[in-house]
């Protein structure tokens, strides 16, 4: 071997121990990210659970206030944005 194929290897080895190291940092970046991201997902799809349990508890709610008239309770609805406009009752239709 000659000496300019010595250094010609030496440097091409170090181009590549380079880019391994270069490789590895990019690997735990990308892990990190990857934890934050399924963290994220988790609370979406846990917040998306609690949104359907919070309809039902609103509905049921909402109906306590309407059936008792409970002023307070239809207080606190309203505050919360919930409307309690009851709507027109409507007779069956006659067969």
């Amino acid at each position: 071997m000659t000496k300019k194929s010595k250094i010609l290897l030496t440097g091409l080895s170090s181009l590549v121990l380079l880019l391994v190291l270069v490789n590895i940092f990019i690997g735990i970046g990308n892990q990190s990210i990857q934890s934050d991201v399924s963290e994220r997902q988790q609370i979406i799809s846990q917040t998306m659970q609690l949104d359907a349990l919070n309809r039902q508890l609103i509905n049921v709610l909402a109906n306590l206030a309407m059936k008792t008239n409970d002023e307070p309770l239809m207080g606190v609805l309203a505050a919360a944005g919930i409307n309690l406009q009851a709507g027109p009752e409507t007779k069956p239709p006659a067969k």
